[in-house]
């Protein structure tokens, strides 16, 4: 059949509020113009992020009602670590609530001052615990990322020859390098298993710790298997297990291809390593067999790993946010090219082509958005990475301004989809009356959640 149907049927619902413009105008004003400041009961549909916004299966919930909250030793803890093991294949498993923790854990344990990460491209957190043990967090995606309207197939793939250089000029100061499945940050894009090979035999050449960030490493598999040669034929399960075997650890946030609402881990193969990491994890988790999770949380991850991997699931998946995309491109609206993965990337400084870089102009569509029909998304450019010049107070801009539509996984159905495309599009018609923005406060780090702003 050429329709991709949604490959599930609705068991319990949720209902929406539908609240009016001036309804939104005043919850803009009261939360600074900033969504991650909005009452969630206040949003139609809610596209701020996919990560713990998953509808989880029957089969999840039935696996939490087995959850075992013993506090060590658990029999979702064993599960658990058998599932991660089976899948990701590394020998040490430790769970934590959520991926920024597992961050946390690995570069406090591995980074001092002076010291650079290479990556892709880093997302907020990642970027963020990197730069809170005094190293630099370095983004080095092959030059077909940064342009939007590149239809690369793997525009997330790390540039090996810029890996290279950085490897060889900081030598003995390069203490872990890292690969986003896929590339959150520079719009969703995947990464080819040539690519992570290269990586990791470039790692191994100089002695590097080569590390995975796995949060949609189902969906990385599933574009592989379609646009990679020599592929197409194999499961999605035995793709993944293919990256992991070129990887030293890995750190998972199982709010994303977990189908969890919760949860996460850190794993390696290092156990000189593993047992530094154990003694931060229990000091700031809990104990090594729960990580901060109850055991139902276990279980549904466990379960919901391998429903990640179902083709079913993915070609749907990944046709649904294809679909919006290319609804949005037949419309005129400038997107990341090519869409796909968990999210369409607005192209914010080609929508808003009027409005400079420094006045924010993806913060001004994201507030457009949400104005118009109630949609929450989220700034991926100037307000979550750009910094201000320190001598002048200026502010940095970033090399892309994305507006993100993150979809939840198995949430919403295509006439939603289809009102986004709607809403979308009708703020593309008025777009040159969109004004630009100004920080009124912000944080010294991770400022894009707190921040305030006021319109130009």
């Amino acid at each position: 059949m050429r329709t991709i149907i949604e490959p599930f049927r609705i068991k319990s619902v949720e209902p929406l509020r539908m609240t009016t413009r001036d309804e939104r105008e005043r919850l803009l004003r009261e939360a600074g113009f900033n969504p991650f400041l909005l009452p969630s009961d206040a949003v139609i549909i809610d596209l701020l992020t996919d990560s713990g916004t998953s509808a989880m299966s029957a089969e999840q919930w039935a696996a939490m009602m087995r959850g075992d909250e013993a506090y060590a030793g658990s029999r979702s803890w064993y599960r658990f670590e058998a599932a991660v093991k089976d899948i990701f294949g590394f020998d040490i498993v430790m769970p934590v609530h959520q991926g920024r923790a597992a961050e946390r854990i690995l570069f406090s344990t591995l980074c001092k001052p002076g010291d650079v990460v290479p990556n892709n491209t880093h997302f907020d957190t990642t970027r963020a615990n990197v730069e809170a043990t005094g190293a630099t967090a370095l983004d080095l995606v092959i030059a077909e990322g940064r342009d939007p309207t590149s239809r690369h197939p793997f525009k997330g793939n790390l540039d090996v020859d810029r890996l290279r250089a950085v490897l060889a000029e900081h030598r003995g100061r390069v203490p872990v390098c890292m690969l986003t499945l896929t590339n959150n940050s520079g719009g969703g894009q995947p990464v080819s298993m040539a690519n992570a090979r290269a990586v990791s035999a470039l790692c191994r050449e100089f002695g590097v710790p080569f590390y995975i960030d796995a949060c949609r490493y189902a969906e990385n598999a599933w574009f592989i298997k379609m646009r990679e040669e020599g592929y197409s034929d194999k499961r999605p399960i035995d793709i993944a297990r293919e990256l992991f075997a070129l990887a030293d650890g890995c750190t998972m946030s199982a709010k994303k291809d977990g189908l969890a609402n919760i949860g996460g881990f850190l794993a390696t193969r290092d156990e000189r390593l593993a047992t530094r990491e154990r003694d931060l994890l229990i000091l700031t988790e809990g104990f090594t067999t729960y990580g901060g999770l109850a055991g139902r949380d276990l279980d549904a991850i466990a379960t919901g790993l391998y429903e990640a991997l179902d083709e079913d699931y993915l070609r749907y998946r990944i046709r649904s946010v294809v679909w919006l995309g290319e609804r949005l491109l037949e419309a005129g609206v400038p997107i990341m090219e090519p869409p796909g993965g968990h999210a369409v990337y607005l192209d914010a400084r080609r929508f808003l082509s009027h409005v400079a870089p420094r006045d924010l102009p993806g913060q001004s569509l994201v507030v457009e958005l949400y104005r118009e029909a109630g949609i929450r998304a989220v700034e991926i450019g100037t307000v979550m990475f750009g910094r201000p010049d320190p001598a002048t107070g200026e502010e940095g801009v970033a090399p892309l301004d994305l507006v993100r539509l993150a979809i939840p996984r198995r949430v919403y159905t295509q006439s939603h989809v289809e009102y986004v495309v709607e809403a979308v599009t009708n703020v593309w018609h008025r777009r040159d009356a969109v004004r630009g923005m100004r920080f009124t406060y912000q944080a010294p780090t991770l400022r894009h959640f707190t921040a305030r702003f006021a319109s130009l």
